[in-house]
Parts: C-alpha cells; sequence; structure tokens
C-alpha cells in the first residue's frame, strides 16, 4: 500500500460511495446504503474508508456483536448489543484496483488493533463469495455456526487475538 493510499475515518458523506462499492463489488450480497449509515451512526470508530488522492478504493466496516448469529445481510440492527462479546468484521470491500496493495491485510491489522483496543479477544466474520480463503490467510478459521441469511456458500470465520 503506497503512502498515498491510507485507511481513515468514514464519515456520513461517504455512504452513497460505500455502497456502490458494495454493489460493483459483492453482487448478489450487497446491501442498501442504510445500513451503512446505520453502522457507522452506531460504531464510527470501525467505518473506514480507503481513499487514494481523494478517490475511494474501498471501505470497512467493523463493530461490536454477541452471540454466534451474525447480524443479517441488508437489515438494519437498530442498537449494538448491550454486553458484546466479540467484535465483527461487518464487510470488507476493494475495488480492482486496491487489490494486490496490501491494503486488505492492513485493513485485517486495523481490525485487530480496533478489537484489542475495545477488549475483545475474538473477532468473527461471514465469508462471501469464495473469500473464506483469504481470511484463512489473515488467520481466520472456520467457526461452528451457521450463516443462515447469507445463503448456503457462507462460512462463519473467527480469529482468536
Amino acid at each position: 500500500m503506497s503512502a498515498a493510499t491510507q485507511w481513515r475515518p468514514m464519515g456520513q458523506g461517504n455512504v452513497d460511495a460505500v455502497a456502490n462499492m458494495s454493489d460493483q463489488v459483492h453482487g448478489s450480497y450487497t446491501e442498501r446504503p442504510a445500513i451503512y449509515a446505520e453502522r457507522l451512526r452506531l460504531y464510527p470508530a470501525g467505518c473506514f474508508l480507503l481513499e487514494q488522492d481523494g478517490q475511494a478504493l474501498g471501505y470497512l466496516v467493523t463493530h461490536p456483536w454477541a452471540g454466534d448469529r451474525p447480524p443479517a445481510l441488508d437489515q438494519l440492527i437498530g442498537v449494538l448489543p448491550d454486553e458484546p462479546d466479540r467484535y465483527y468484521l461487518h464487510d470488507l470491500a476493494l475495488l480492482p484496483e486496491a487489490r494486490g496493495t496490501g491494503a486488505a491485510a492492513a485493513a485485517v491489522d486495523l481490525t485487530v488493533a480496533q478489537a484489542r483496543a475495545a477488549g475483545f479477544d475474538r473477532i468473527t466474520l461471514t465469508a462471501v463469495n469464495g473469500a473464506d480463503a483469504f481470511w484463512r490467510r489473515q488467520g481466520f478459521v472456520d467457526a461452528l455456526v451457521a450463516a443462515s441469511s447469507y445463503g448456503a456458500d457462507s462460512v462463519s470465520m473467527v480469529r482468536q487475538l
């Protein structure tokens, strides 16, 4: 990742760009702008935008969570759990021009740092579109829970910190 390409805090003004990137990257797993706006409102410390020279190239959305069931795909959650027991990596997306630059590994490092700073000892996620191979290389392993709303080809994963 070049010095000109950096992860920075996301703002509400970035939500439309994030939703547009989601549409481009995730196909049938994309989510409405309201989902990203809500996650940003509920936990701004876990939302980031990847930029290069002012152009958005990716995003990262993370937040505290509780229980084995991930938040449902494309559904508002209303509030974060009162007693979270894990850090959830909700979404990481990179446009093609950002892939292979180290931005994904930097996003994982950022997520680990956020989770530790918030006092969590594990990160969970739901891998889709065959991304489970990437997540395994990042230290995640398959969890023994179903990722129901994400479909049969999704994989629930966990990384202990």
